[in-house]
């Protein structure tokens, strides 16, 4: 498989257009790596690329999904990996382009080997999460997986579920397995660029963002995924914004101050976007406000 190109960095620091502007110039095609934009119906909140975007360049693994079901890491590099090798087939240049840390890390670093789960502990944690909630086997997790229960979100079913599965069909906790192979296997070949801005201009754009996605009907796209039957304790849900707007539906917050802490969270979650990446070796940094050079000179190295 050829060298593919990886532009990543914080939300709304303009990853998206630098990679719409790369590979118009060579080209090339576009693998979304981001947890939300596989959900079909996610698309405002998400800032999933335009059908007019979509027209004009080709992308991969958008709308993989409903909502309500389940999208792991594992699945996205096994699923990246295949339109890249497809990619690749045609002869043309292939960009990655997300803010989804442990997707891209999946991807570009390799899966660490898991061991294979026990169906029938797998349906008793189903079992549980129905009758007892989320909040016992979150607990149960920080006993048995203290390193992982730590990295986790109170809220994020799916992974909280994942882990306990793992300890309890292996004997051994997932940070463990994690521990003997950090890398996974299998590491992809990628030139690796990220974009960064002042933090305070971030912030704007970020404010700014948001309200733009309100005003093209970001509230209207969640009543009607709720009204269609999605649930709203999805995993998907959880995400920033969506568990603004759930909250709000549901009378428990007021519209300004669903508009209020969806701004507050998504910065506090930039912020953690560039720490994760920056933390990531072999990542050459470039300011967001350069992009129209940054693309000339990045679509004639895979045009090379």
């Amino acid at each position: 498989m050829s060298t593919v190109l990886a532009i990543v960095g914080a939300t709304a620091v303009g990853k998206s257009r630098l990679a719409m502007t790369v590979a118009e110039r060579c080209g090339g095609e576009i693998v979304s790596a981001d947890a939300l934009q596989v959900y079909r119906g996610f698309d405002i909140g998400t800032a999933k690329p335009s059908p007019e975007e979509r027209r004009r360049v080709p992308h991969h693994l958008l709308d993989r999904v409903e909502p309500d079901e389940q999208f792991t890491a594992g699945r996205f590099a096994s699923e990246a990996r295949q339109a890249l090798a497809q990619i690749a087939a045609r002869g043309r240049p292939a960009i990655v382009v997300g803010g989804s840390g442990l997707y891209l890390k999946a991807l570009l670093d390799g899966i660490a080997p898991l061991p294979e789960v026990d169906a029938a502990v797998r349906d008793q944690l189903a079992l549980r999460l129905d009758s007892e909630g989320l909040e016992p086997l979150r607990e149960e997790l920080a006993r048995r997986d203290p390193a992982t229960a730590a990295r986790l979100g109170t809220g994020d079913r799916q992974r909280i579920l994942r882990a306990l599965e793992i300890v309890l069909s292996s004997g051994r906790p997932l940070s463990s397995w994690i521990a003997d192979r950090p890398f996974g296997v299998n590491p992809l070949a990628a030139q690796r660029v990220g974009l960064t801005l002042p933090r305070p201009l971030l912030y704007d754009r970020i404010e700014a963002r948001v309200r733009q996605m309100i005003a093209d009907g970001w509230l209207d796209e969640v009543r009607g995924l709720l009204e269609k039957g999605a649930d709203p304790g999805a995993t998907a849900f959880q995400a920033i914004g969506y568990a603004q707007w759930v909250r709000h539906l549901a009378g428990a917050i007021d519209f300004e101050e669903a508009v209020r802490q969806t701004i507050v969270a998504t910065r506090r979650y930039a912020k953690r976007q560039e720490t994760w990446f920056r933390r990531q070796p072999g990542t050459e940094w470039h300011d967001a406000r350069k992009i129209e050079s940054l693309a000339g000179r990045l679509a004639r190295e895979l045009e090379e």
